[in-house]
């Protein structure tokens, strides 16, 4: 055979070489193509990320600081939710936007899953929550929705974020379940180490903001003595605000838990009056320095609030 023909059959053999490479590209594409996920709120986000790492793109519709009760969605709400695969929300109540969101959105392959079925919530009868089917006027029953506040209740969350992942990216599936595995542990081991540091108080109650407390309270032991905003987004009336004053003063009462993201107008008041200290949480993750994840902000809020019940 000729030096010629050799040449010739060696440059056919790397044209086509190439050609299958390039043929395959658009399935090596698919098969990394991460998946669009949305999530209501930062929690989500971060729970969504913890499990599906790099195989999952997350979207929050609120950030940190904002309020989950007055949020409005915005057009590009509605574009996030368009070319999402999955919708991650609380449920009982708390998003009352997100069905008529949903709705506009016309996306009749996005998957909705409910990270709060099977999950005891506690109906505290403080709440004014209303579901995506009841007029303004009328009480949900679904009972208190910041069930993230509670670690035990994060679990079933991860949970019902690992089967949705595994079941429309069954390629992954082990992966999430890994991931799950181990964020469970770390965060396991938090919520031992919180308890231990609220063991040694002596006195554990405190006046809350609004309603978003009683799972972490009830989880670790804390008391909430009184609550300045009853319903969401209301303002107390100034009776109220003054049975708050005569009460943390004769109870004495040295810890107000403000929000971020609620005014402070009322627990500065409150000090003023009473001279009981603010100590600020966050309901969600990255609303303040330091709680950018949902582990971060768990350990902020209760050691921000032992260490304010310790001084």
């Amino acid at each position: 055979m000729s030096t010629e023909v050799l040449t010739k059959r060696c440059w056919l053999a790397a044209i086509m070489s190439i050609a299958v490479a390039l043929i395959s590209l658009p399935a090596v594409a698919a098969a990394q193509e991460s998946i669009n996920v949305v999530v209501t709120i930062p929690v989500l986000k971060d729970l969504a990320e913890q499990i599906g790492r790099s195989h999952v793109r997350v979207t929050s519709l609120l950030r940190g600081y904002e309020n989950e009760h007055t949020y409005s969605p915005k057009p590009t709400d509605l574009v996030a939710v368009r070319n999402a695969k999955l919708l991650f929300e609380v449920g009982l109540g708390l998003e009352v936007w997100v069905t008529s969101l949903v709705k506009n959105a016309g996306s009749p392959s996005l998957r909705v899953v409910t990270t709060s079925d099977g999950i005891s919530v506690i109906h505290d009868g403080s709440e004014d929550h209303h579901d995506d089917h009841t007029e303004g006027s009328m009480r949900s029953s679904s009972g208190n929705p910041h069930i993230w506040m509670d670690p035990d209740n994060v679990a079933i969350m991860v949970r019902h974020i690992t089967h949705a992942l595994a079941e429309i990216d069954p390629a992954h599936a082990g992966d999430y379940r890994s991931n799950q595995t181990a964020y469970l542990q770390k965060l396991d081991r938090l919520k031992h180490e919180l308890m231990e540091q609220v063991e040694g108080l002596a006195d554990r109650r405190f006046v809350a903001h609004h309603p978003a407390w009683p799972y972490l309270a009830k989880r670790f032991g804390f008391t909430i003595a009184a609550t300045i905003q009853i319903h969401s987004g209301a303002e107390p009336s100034a009776l109220h605000i003054q049975s708050l004053i005569d009460t943390i003063r004769h109870d004495r009462l040295k810890v107000i838990a403000s929000e971020i993201q609620l005014s402070q107008k009322l627990p500065q008041l409150l000090s003023h009056e009473s001279k009981a200290g603010v100590v600020v949480l966050t309901t969600l993750p990255g609303g303040l320095p330091g709680t950018e994840t949902y582990i971060d902000m768990l350990r902020y809020n209760v050691l921000q609030l032992v260490r304010a019940l310790r001084n």
